[in-house]
């Protein structure tokens, strides 16, 4: 990306100013005069803020049981921290290794993780944004197993030599006391133990330390004595060691299923062998091996039988079976089934203290795809309602939009209707993960963020306060007809899998009207009802899109005048059938006019929500599938709905369901346009350059086949098969499901390679428009078709000479061309359901290069002008409650009056922004926003106040433009695209705030405010609070009498430097964190870091008076004693002569 030189910026926008000012009218205001623009760089700054979603590919998992705070780590070394309701917290290690363990310093806001580069960090968690105090890097040996006894600063650390390490946590020290695998086992055997893959102390006994190696055998080693009391040999592999509370037994989960217990005093032999989920044969041999049991916990009641919870040992037959949790209490067996595999899992108990009876209350099941906790006091363990916004991967998720700062009353309207699709049957105590404590933010403006998921359901999450909680769910696939048996698939010829994928959509939230598209080529437009109804029909219109090319061979003589169009004098809209039983789709001929999917005949019960009121199909044209949607946009003021493909575009009267406008792209230019489009004729449907586009000839059927979620292939419609091989490929990539999502798929993969990148830029210096790269396409072709790619609803000017404010829709395309479409709308009320609306396409107002994204239109003084909208009334309601809300929102800015341009129409596409003047059609001011990269997303945004333009290229700069000058005021390099994912999901909304999705289950929210990161600190939750640890149990008069109680051990004088020595230095290498005092002190801010600076300065200087009373004792004694002495050296010698000494 090249660097904005601010002088040639200056001298461009001079330029432009002058050129504009000479070829505008008279009386066009110069922009200095007519808009001061307020925002400026300082305004702006790029930082994320937070994470919501599901820990993506977690790997392990600790609990702190005072603090209540659940940590869990993943394969790439992310860490997410989860407390109440609202308090997650998101790190990351820069290494990005897997984190294999993870161990809490209990109720000390410390955290130690052990990763799969062989390091451990300890982590702060006294600071909002936790950071690493100290790192250690082992050099020579591999790390396996760690365990952190309560209330000790001694880490123990396994590898896979067998030996274990002792780490001092407060100084990230080695111990120099180590214990060899050689020391630990029998001096007879014969072979190496394995990995170290349990580590614990006895409850009762600090001094004894429990060691379970892989092949079978478990030590208990004496810390004292430096020496192994007990060896304790099965001959099964080991995968997890569990303690009773008295420390008299324990128990080992095996690699056939089986669990032996043993006492610790008789070694000799297991005293007992179960195998939960074995057959046990009559005849008293051994039960059949089981699949291995890789956990085991074992939790003592005070009042009752004990709790063992297990994950695998299931039985080799049951072939298929989805992973389970066991739990035995007493004489019963529960094996709970989870929808994925059983990733860890950890039993919540009442107390932290290992030698007390524990008190089972929870299990928290880490599963791969999701997070469950169980009831263990409730009959049938019930599992509790998840207080965190985990479900967000529920259905991989195809689009997203974010709206800041909507309507107050949409949130509670959403909840309230979503409340009542809450499942039953959770568990009724409340949510056991309860630490933290929520930010104290001034961000109250309400936020929105709506997701749309590969299995055609549409969520609605409140995201205010940098929190996230899902309020409604609506299931788009409910309209269509379900496949009731196996081997009946539904009629999807563009997709084979997710036929309902939400491709894009379109809301209006002061309306609350819903449009959405999706992959099969359909369109759904909801209205938002609080009343159930049922509807007997569902309303359906279908609509044939002609391949434009084929009506280039033959054109409609009135076609490229275009005059006002009533509904039903469509060019295009004459052949298709009311009914889809009008359709041919027999084995002797093509297909035609047949629908991707089959809208559900039967009576439709809508519930309190977002209920059908049209829906919209593209069919079969001759034999071929239609193109899928690639934009669209609704309007409630109006009552319409535009959408449109690479064939064209369509305009829907939702009010009175009929179909407007059905009509090519080439068409809607002026003539002269029009004949720039022709071609020399060619078959229909050959593929578009801007839908084509691939850096790799070879992806043909597969990449037809891709549905917009995890990129899955899936076997190809054999419609196609007896076509010859080129024209499939051909045919396959002008089927592609959306532009957004194959188009820049191709070009990120295509621009992420720099020398790709340069070729192309040379490349494209003749034509900058020619934006395919597809090997198996010829030049010709990619620029065959022009493909409609933005759509904006507005009261403006249609054409140069217009002096009134008129509705009109501007069409952006992929080559850059943005075209006016005036409409003539009749009055509201009953003459609006009766006469016709006149459409009159106007030419193409100006052109850009690359396709365009965005467009929007501003007033004289630089405000944005939002698509007029209907208030939103209850389409169930009574007539009269209707009527009080129904009224057209009268048109903001008055009439132009002559000669004075009055709004600017700000235009963006991929490469460039313009701001042109209305209604005198002139150039103002334009900015290349990239030249060797391409932007992904654009939108015109407000922002303290005024509005900006925010941009996010491939190339993973973030921008921002002011307006209407196009001032560059930020440009950041933040994110290099890397996955299709980002590019799909990133979005931009008011007030600073942009989102995307950074992992299939994770959303990243980010701000691009310097006010919001300026009080970022504040707004975010707190992790640890002040709590009182628990009391020890209480040992009893006979235990302290007897000594039947625990055993403490100074571990300071067995491990320290003075008992132990020091440790080698190339064993492992101290890596100082950034997390230190020092950059505690600057990451913390606000009331709460003054507090937590003056509270530690006041313990430094309380340390420091108590270090010099020290030191002033000291020397006082030191006083006394020398004078002492001297005394006793003056006695000694006050009466003996010289010559005597």
């Amino acid at each position: 990306m090249k660097k904005f030189n601010i002088r040639k910026v200056l001298d461009g926008l001079t330029a432009a100013s002058s050129s504009s000012s000479a070829t505008a009218s008279p009386g066009a205001p110069r922009e200095n005069d007519a808009v001061q623009e307020t925002l400026q760089s300082e305004h702006f700054q790029l930082c994320k803020t937070v994470r919501h979603g599901f820990p993506y590919q977690p790997s392990s998992m600790a609990f702190d049981p005072v603090q209540k705070i659940l940590a869990i780590g993943t394969q790439t070394g992310a860490l997410r921290l989860f407390g109440r309701a609202g308090v997650e917290c998101y790190c990351q290690h820069e290494s990005g290794s897997a984190v294999i363990q993870l161990q809490f310093l209990i109720n000390e806001g410390a955290l130690v993780s052990a990763l799969a580069d062989d390091s451990i960090h300890l982590w702060n968690l006294r600071q909002k944004i936790p950071a690493i105090l100290h790192s250690l890097k082992f050099n020579r040996e591999r790390i396996t197993y760690c365990h952190l006894p309560f209330q000790s600063k001694w880490l123990y650390i396994g590898t896979e030599r067998g030996n274990i390490h002792i780490v001092n946590v407060e100084s990230f020290t080695l111990s120099g006391y180590v214990i060899m695998w050689n020391k630990a086992i029998e001096l007879s055997t014969k072979t190496h133990p394995g990995p170290v893959v349990h580590i614990s102390d006895n409850p009762m006994d600090e001094g004894k330390l429990l060691i379970g190696f892989e092949c079978g055998v478990v030590v208990l080693w004496d810390l004292k004595c430096k020496k192994a009391d007990y060896r304790y040999t099965y001959d099964e592999a080991i995968h997890s060691v569990a303690w009773h509370h008295e420390g008299k037994q324990f128990i080992c989960s095996h690699s056939d299923g089986t669990l032996t217990t043993w006492n610790i005093r008789a070694p000799a032999k297991a005293a007992q062998i179960i195998t939960p989920h074995g057959k046990q044969p009559k005849d008293g041999k051994k039960p059949e091996p089981c699949k291995p049991i890789l956990k085991v916990e074992y939790k003592t009641t005070r009042a009752g039988d004990p709790f063992m919870v297990l994950s695998g040992g299931l039985s080799y037959d049951n072939v298929g079976r989805r992973a389970c949790l066991t739990v035995m209490h007493g004489k019963s067996t529960a094996v709970l089934e989870m929808d994925y595999p059983i990733v860890d899992f950890l039993t919540l108990c009442e107390t932290p203290y290992p030698n007390d009876f524990q008190e089972p209350y929870a299990v928290v099941v880490l599963l791969e795809k999701d997070l469950v906790v169980i009831d263990l006091g409730q009959i049938g363990y019930p599992i509790f309602e998840s207080s965190y916004p985990l479900t967000v991967h529920e259905s991989p998720v195809t689009c997203c939009e974010y709206f800041a700062d909507c309507p107050a009353e949409l949130i509670p309207a959403l909840y309230s209707v979503g409340s009542r699709q809450k499942r039953q049957g959770y568990s009724k105590k409340e949510w056991p993960i309860s630490g933290g404590n929520w930010g104290q933010g001034t961000q109250s403006y309400p936020e929105i963020i709506i997701t749309g998921h590969a299995d055609g359901s549409i969520k609605f999450w409140d995201a205010s306060a940098l929190m996230l909680q899902v309020l409604y769910k609506l299931k788009t696939a409910k309209v269509f007809e379900r496949a009731r048996g196996k081997d009946e698939k539904p009629n999807t010829d563009i997709v084979d899998e997710d036929p309902f994928a939400i491709q894009t959509l379109s809301w209006c939230p002061e309306s609350r009207m819903l449009c959405v598209a999706g992959v099969s080529a359909h369109v759904i437009i909801y209205r938002f009802s609080k009343q159930e109804v049922t509807t007997e029909e569902v309303p359906l219109l279908e609509v044939r899109m002609q391949c434009e090319l084929s009506d280039v061979d033959s054109p409609d003589p009135g076609g490229e005048q275009t005059p006002t169009l009533p509904p039903s004098s469509s060019p295009q809209e004459s052949e298709p059938p009311p009914q889809p039983s009008a359709g041919s789709n027999s084995s002797d001929g093509p297909r035609d006019n047949i629908p991707c999917l089959q809208v559900r005949s039967s009576p439709l019960k809508q519930s309190p929500g977002y209920q059908v009121e049209l829906v919209v199909q593209l069919v079969w044209v001759s034999g071929e599938p239609p193109q899928q949607i690639s934009t669209l946009a609704i309007n409630s003021s109006y009552g319409l709905v535009v959408f449109g493909n690479s064939n064209g575009l369509a305009v829907v009267d939702y009010l009175q369901k009929t179909l407007l406008l059905n009509m090519g792209t080439s068409e809607l230019c002026s003539p002269s346009d029009a004949q720039k489009q022709l071609r020399s004729p060619r078959k229909a449907r050959q593929p578009s350059g801007a839908l084509c586009e691939s850096n790799d000839g070879s992806n043909t059927s597969e990449d037809r086949c891709k549905s917009p979620t995890s990129g899955s292939t899936s076997p190809c419609n054999s419609d196609d098969e007896r076509k010859p091989k080129f024209m499939e490929k051909v045919k396959f990539k002008s089927r592609r499901f959306s532009r957004t999502v194959a188009s820049d798929f191709a070009k990120m993969s295509r621009k992420i390679s720099s020398s790709v990148e340069q070729k192309a830029e040379q490349d494209g210096k003749d034509n900058s428009f020619t934006r395919s790269r597809s090997s198996s396409v010829t030049s010709i072709d990619r620029e065959s078709r022009e493909a409609i790619s933005s759509f904006l609803f507005c009261e403006s000017f249609p054409r140069k000479a217009d002096t009134l404010l008129s509705p009109c829709l501007l069409v952006g395309t992929t080559q850059g061309s943005v075209m006016t479409v005036a409409l003539s709308l009749p009055p509201g009320g009953d003459q609006r359901l009766q006469q016709p609306i006149g459409i009159a396409s106007c030419g193409t107002l100006v052109q850009l290069k690359g396709g365009i994204l965005t467009m929007a239109l501003l007033d004289a003084a630089g405000t944005l002008l939002p698509p007029s909208y209907e208030p939103w009334y209850d389409p169930n309601a009574s007539d009269e409650e209707k009527e009080k809300v129904r009224r057209r929102r009268p048109a903001s800015p008055p009439s132009s009056q002559e000669g004075q341009d009055c709004q600017f129409a700000v235009l963006c596409s991929e490469k460039q922004a313009k701001v042109v003047a209305m209604p005198s059609q002139t150039c103002l001011h334009k900015h290349n926003i990239t030249e060797t990269s391409f932007v992904l997303r654009v939108d015109v945004v407000l922002m303290g106040g005024a509005n900006c333009i925010a941009c996010f290229c491939a190339n993973g700069h973030i921008m921002t433009l002011s307006l209407p000058s196009l001032r560059p005021l930020l440009d950041v390099n933040y994110l290099p695209l890397t996955d299709m994912r980002i590019a799909r999901t990133f979005c931009f909304s008011n007030l600073g705030q942009a989102l995307y999705l950074t992992s299939p289950a994770e959303i990243q929210r980010i701000t691009y405010s310097q006010e919001t990161c300026d009080n970022l600190q504040e707004m975010l939750s707190e992790l640890f609070t002040p709590v009182e640890t628990p009391e020890a149990p209480n040992r009893g008069f006979f235990k302290g009498l007897f000594g039947g109680g625990a055993q403490s051990l100074d571990r300071e004088d067995l491990f320290g430097e003075t008992g132990a020595g020091k440790a080698s230095r190339s064993l492992a290498q101290h890596i100082p964190g950034p997390g230190g005092m020092e950059g505690m002190k600057g990451a913390a801010s606000g009331v709460v870091g003054e507090l937590a600076r003056a509270r530690i300065a006041l313990d430094e200087r309380g340390q420091k008076l108590g270090e010099l009373d020290e030191r002033t004792a000291a020397m006082m004694a030191s006083a006394d004693s020398f004078s002492k002495h001297a005394h006793d050296m003056m006695l000694k010698y006050k009466d003996k002569k010289w010559y005597q000494l």
